[in-house]
Parts: structure tokens; sequence; C-alpha cells
């Protein structure tokens, strides 16, 4: 760090280790971030750590790339080529703002994995929280799409004030307007007061609004204006409000896909598309399926510490291969329900096999229908659908009713009907 702060010492590109005796690598990073003579110097980090929070922390501290350990020669000779040629674009601009410092400690993301993919992720929850910019996350259902959310809103600058989370898809069609916007006393039958809106309690936080593939069209053209405006007003009022929010969307459907089909407006996809990440599902990242297990495990036995304390070798192995429709939130639940119903002090095979493949189950399930008559065997048929269709979604009507193929009014009243809880 001496030699690099001489003036006569301009290097093209700076690696740095997360561990360092002295002072770690973060610590420097922001002071050469600090510093205006070094500030256009693209950093690179490297370090035996790969989880989610050093990597946030370090692309958001300013770090041009992140390298953990045992790396590939090619890619840091890549990453160093990358770089020179950023810094060689730099030297045309006079000076560049220092990168954002962090005003508090937050707190740990909660995001779990070592997968490229995952690390490409934290590098840009670590570039875009400390901006205003609207963030588009896109995955399938379970994969943690609102974790990474609250990693965003946890290391922005709004981290003291809310983030208010809205299930698009939960609420009914004709309470959305209502539920987003508020209503002031008097706007329909049964507002006996006035109450504000989710827009409203989010200012100075951010709005994080899931399955907005599922917000209503009207309501689309609303929440576009309030966004290009900062203002709007409570269904039934007359005053514009001001709200200073940051949006978050998140979806597990293709939003350009219905929009070409009409259902879902276009310019509120560009609106929304401004930074997209792509989550990938669980199964094109296995390799971090062990760590998850493990977490999930630990979790688990905190309230139990009867529980078994592994799994074996047959049944990692098991959980390594499974495919996961459900992602991650299937894992967890695989995981909590083996905890409980293991017998062993390790979580044997057996105890996952009904758990890890819902086929399984539905197999078992359908035995002997053609035996029955016809209306006894749709019941049952639906029956072990409409579990397979929950378990998939995590207890998520909304989702569920998607997977099905009809619309969650008939998924609800088949619940009844059938007297699945």
């Amino acid at each position: 760090m001496g030699l690099v702060a001489q003036q006569s010492l301009r290097p093209e590109v700076i690696f740095l280790d997360l561990k360092m005796p002295r002072r770690d690598g973060i610590a420097s990073l922001r002071a050469l971030k600090g510093d205006p003579r070094l500030s256009q110097i693209p950093v690179v980090i490297i370090t035996a750590l790969g989880g989610s929070e050093e990597t946030i922390e370090a692309m958001k501290a300013g770090a041009y790339d992140y390298i953990t350990k045992p790396f590939d020669t090619d890619e840091v000779v890549r990453t160093a080529r990358r770089a020179i040629e950023v810094n060689r674009l730099w030297r045309e601009v006079e000076r560049l703002r220092a990168g954002t410092a962090t005003t508090g400690a937050p707190e740990p993301s909660g995001i779990i994995g070592r997968h490229p993919a995952m690390r490409e992720i934290f590098k840009l929850i670590g570039k875009t929280a400390p901006t205003d910019a609207t963030v588009l996350i896109v995955g399938e259902s379970g994969t943690g799409k609102e974790l990474i959310a609250q990693a965003i809103h946890r290391h922005s600058r709004r981290f003291a004030a809310p983030m208010v989370t809205v299930n698009c898809g939960a609420i009914p069609e004709t309470l959305t307007e209502s539920e987003l916007f508020g209503y002031e006393r008097g706007a329909f039958t049964g507002a006996v007061s006035s109450k504000p809106g989710r827009l409203e309690n989010a200012d100075g936080g951010t709005l994080f609004l899931d399955e907005i593939g599922d917000l209503p069209l009207g309501v689309q053209v609303r929440l576009l204006r309030a966004l290009q405006e900062r203002r709007f007003e409570r269904l039934g009022g007359k005053e514009s409000i001001g709200a200073d929010f940051r949006l978050i969307a998140a979806t597990n459907q293709d939003l350009e896909r219905l929009a070409a089909e009409g259902r879902f407006r276009e310019d509120s996809f560009y609106r929304l598309n401004v930074v997209r990440i792509d989550v990938p599902p669980l199964r094109a990242r296995r390799s971090d399926i062990a760590e998850l297990t493990e977490h999930f495990l630990s979790a688990a036995r905190a309230a139990r510490p009867n529980a078994p304390s592994g799994f074996s070798e047959e049944a990692m192995r098991a959980l390594i291969t499974y495919d996961y429709p459900g992602n991650v939130r299937e894992l967890r639940n695989i995981v909590e329900r083996a905890v409980a119903l293991a017998r062993g002090p390790l979580i044997a095979p057996e105890d996952l096999l009904p758990l890890t493949d819902s086929a399984f189950g539905a197999r078992a399930g359908l035995e002997g229908l053609l035996e029955k008559p016809l209306e006894e065997a749709l019941a049952a048929l639906q029956r072990v659908m409409i579990a397979h269709a929950l378990e998939r979604s995590g207890g998520n009507k909304a989702e569920a009713a998607r997977i099905l193929g009809i619309h969650r009014q008939l998924l609800y009243a088949k619940l009844k009907e059938l007297g699945i809880e």
C-alpha cells in the first residue's frame, strides 16, 4: 500500500488478498477508492472465501472483480486484461467518484452459494445496492428471490427504513389498487376510514413487489405513473401524495412473452427491466446443495437437539442428484421433514425417498385407481396433483394454481371441496 501510494507508481490493475496481516482487503480497497490519485485503478479481490457477504461487500466497496482460491491462472490473466482495458477508458475521465462506504454493518444476507452464477449475483448486488436503480429479479419459484431483494435493501443507503413486501399474486384483483395506493374514507363500500397504501408505507425505504407478473394491467398504469412522478393519489382522494421509495420486483414468469401476448404492459416491462438479476434454479448449481443442506440441518437441530447429526453418503448423493422442482424452498422442507422423521443418528435414503421424489409419492397414491368408481378415482387424482403442486410451490397457492394451469379461485374451491388443508 505504501508503494502504491507513491505518485511515481501508477499500476493499471491491483490485486488484493482479502486476508492480510495488518489490514484486510476490504479496508485496503476502501483506502484506495478514497484516494483521488488511486480511485480509478481497477482492484481485483482474491480470497479463499466465497460467501455472499464477502462478495457483496467487495463489489459495494468498488472492487472491479472477485476471484476465489484456488484460481485458474488463465482466469487471472483474462481478468487482468479486462481490468487494464477498463483502466485505459477510465483515464479519459478526469476523476471518478469514490466508491460508497458503508454507514453501518448490515446483517448477513442469508444467501448461500459459491457456484459461479451465485458469485455473479453477489457482485450485481454489491454494484446495484448503493444506487436507486429499479431491479427486476427473475427466477423459478423457491430460488430465493426475496432473499436477494432483502440483501439489496440491507446494503443500500435506505437500510434504516423499512422494506415493504407485497405479494401481487396473493391479493385479490379487486383489492390490489387500494392495497398499493391506499384509500380515503368513503372511497368504496366498507371504507369507513382512510388507510395509507404500501407505497406510502415504503416512503424512504424499498418497495418489493413479488410475483409482479400477476399485477392487473390497470394497476400497472398507476404504478408506472407513480414511479415516473414519485407522486400518486389514494383511491377516492384528490390530494397528491409524494413517496420516495426504491422499487424491486420479482417474477417467475417471462414478462417479455406476457407483454407480447398483451397480458403485461410493455412500458411496464421496460420500466422494471433496468437492472436484471437472473437467479438459477437449484438443479443448475448442484455444487451448492451440500452447503445448503448443512445449513438447513443446523437450523433444524437448533430446535431439536437430539436430531440426527448428519446425512449418510447415500442420502447426500440422493439429495445432490435430485432435480428440485421447488428449488431451495423444497430442499429446506425436505431437510426439516427428514430431521423430524429420521430415527437413526444419520439421515438415511429411506428417510428421504418419499420426500425427494414427489413423483414416487404420486405413483404410490395412484395405485389401484383403475379399480375405483370414476368420481372417486378423479377426486383421488385431484388430491395427488394438488398436493404435489402445493409441495412444489412451498405452500404458495397462487403458484400452485399456475403449476396446475387453473385460476387460483378454482384452486381455493377445490381445496374446500376435497377437504385439503
